[in-house]
């Protein structure tokens, strides 16, 4: 007689090991899922769009991000507040060249 474990046989399935369930972690990253409206402008909705990025993120990587939205954001504003330099001159033909 053996005192060790006999394997299992040919054929014969192993046993089924029940799968751990999740936990939850709530400092696990999770999407906020904030509607975003457009604005109208595509460099203020780009840069607004990218506020998604920090659902994939661990809270201390949101920083970076805001951080580069609120650049964007401020040069996009800047832009629009921007005034046009002076007008071309226009050239009014009276005679044409000969």
């Amino acid at each position: 007689m053996s005192d060790s474990v006999p394997e299992a046989e040919a054929g014969t399935p192993a046993e089924a090991v029940p799968e751990a369930e999740p936990t939850y972690d709530p400092a696990a990253p999770a999407p906020l899922n904030v509607d975003r409206t457009p604005s109208g402008n595509a460099d203020v909705d780009a840069q607004l769009g990218r506020l998604a990025d920090t659902d994939h993120l661990a809270t201390d990587g949101h920083v970076e991000v805001y951080e580069d939205v609120h650049r964007g954001l401020r040069d996009a504003l800047t832009a629009l507040d921007a005034r046009p330099g002076p007008p071309a001159p226009t050239r009014h033909p009276t005679t044409t060249p000969q």
